[in-house]
């Protein structure tokens, strides 16, 4: 979701069916399902930011942001479960919200 003056925007995956694999790369490795969630949250902060490379045609323009970010995984067939720390305690280095072209879009 993108608040309408596109200043935050929220992702939220729950309940996503993936697959487990702990031996993964090993060429025989077991499957087994497993679920995961995560929430991340972007709210702008007032410093506007631009990054452009007109020879590789990039433009990235937003603001910088504030992210956080939490998640969970559920292994049933395992009985493992795991869960982040809770969002507000989460926090990124860095992260922006805005808008990114390149390529044939660049113009």
């Amino acid at each position: 979701m993108i608040s309408a003056d596109g200043r935050s925007a929220t992702l939220e995956l729950k309940g996503v069916e993936v697959i487990d694999q702990p031996r993964w790369p090993a060429h025989d490795a077991e499957a087994a399902p497993a679920r995961m969630g995560l929430r991340v949250v972007w709210k702008a902060t007032g410093e506007k930011v631009l990054f452009e490379d007109k020879c590789k045609q990039f433009r990235v323009e937003g603001y910088r942001a504030i992210a956080r970010a939490s998640a969970m995984v559920e292994a049933p067939s395992l009985g493992f479960s795991w869960r982040s720390d809770p969002i507000e305690t989460s926090r990124a280095a860095f992260a922006i919200i805005g808008s990114e072209v390149n390529g044939k879009y660049y113009r």
